[in-house]
């Protein structure tokens, strides 16, 4: 009976084999930033806090978004980078590459301002141990929200959306997945809250979620730490987040609570509002073992529902 339901046709194309990494214990490190409107400073103060995360053992961090800037569709012109000219172009991703190539480590960059010709988007960008541009994934799903007497942004007004899901792979062979943590999929913020981009992300083998995010004083009580256990426990898999430290006088304001989340929707590490480097373990192993626990993959119901991947299968 159970093979009439086809589990396999429920993701189309079929869900890759869950590489395995030649190492599966190592730590991260969540980096939550105070951000001000000096530039400059972000950039060194953000230069410094991944210098301690290495010195602590951390072979991946984790950055907040748009963390060398304010958060405004006011600063996003001002602030944003040309990321492919690279160089004095694009001073924040030139010291995220030289950070991971002298501290020989792996950076998913939060995420920054970037301008390409006529067009700004809130970007991430993760940079392999030797220093070189891996993946830059562009918001696709834009912050444009209206909760009357709470808060209304509308990321619109300046930014443009990205147009692909992002998954990375930072070794050499691009068979296998990456020497030291993994294969990532890269979320921003909103990016969060629409589950079919993170079970894309498992169906194409995926260890690990990471998503930069700034959720503010109103959505982030009630949902910051609900999303992030939900696109874990629902996909079996690790989600790491990271927030901007929150700062009262700023004009938007972070909700923070950086967290990590194991595989069963569990919180493995988490803080509260202010300025902080949480480091903690990952151990992939807990991915098969809760995969084996609860076998959802081979329990889903092909012959009623499918999650299409449009860019695997037009590829």
């Amino acid at each position: 009976m159970a093979s009439t339901y086809k589990p396999e046709q429920a993701r189309v194309p079929p869900a890759v084999q869950l590489p395995v990494p030649p190492v599966t214990k190592f730590k991260i490190a969540l980096c939550q930033l105070s951000v001000t409107d000096d530039k400059e400073r972000n950039i060194v103060h953000a230069r410094k806090a991944i210098e301690e995360a290495a010195e602590k053992g951390a072979q991946l961090v984790l950055l907040p978004e748009i963390w060398n800037s304010p958060y405004s569709n006011d600063s996003f012109p001002v602030y944003a980078e040309d990321i492919d000219a690279g160089g004095d172009a694009s001073p924040s991703t030139a010291m995220l590459s030289e950070a991971a190539r002298t501290l020989q480590i792996t950076i998913v960059g939060g995420s920054i301002p970037e301008r390409s010709g006529d067009r700004l988007y809130n970007t991430c960008c993760v940079f392999g141990k030797d220093g070189k541009l891996k993946a830059k994934h562009r918001k696709i799903h834009l912050f444009d929200i209206d909760i009357p007497g709470k808060i209304t942004f509308v990321e619109s007004k300046t930014l443009t959306a990205g147009e692909n899901p992002t998954i990375v792979d930072t070794g050499n062979d691009s068979k296998v997945a990456c020497a030291d943590v993994g294969r990532i999929g890269i979320g921003i913020c909103y990016d969060i809250r629409f589950q079919e981009l993170a079970m894309i992300y498992a169906a194409r083998g995926a260890h690990l979620l990471c998503y930069p995010g700034a959720f503010n004083m109103t959505t982030g009580p009630l949902h910051w730490e609900l999303l992030q256990r939900s696109r874990a426990a629902d996909n079996q898999l690790y989600v790491a987040t990271c927030s901007p430290a929150r700062g009262s006088g700023a004009g938007y304001i972070a909700w923070g609570h950086s967290t990590l989340v194991g595989p069963f929707g569990e919180v493995l590490a988490t803080t509260e509002h202010e300025e902080t480097i949480i480091i903690a373990e990952i151990d992939y192993s807990q991915i098969e073992l809760r995969r084996t626990n609860l076998p959802l993959q081979n329990q889903r119901r092909g012959d009623l529902y499918q999650l299409v991947d449009l860019q695997r299968l037009n590829s």
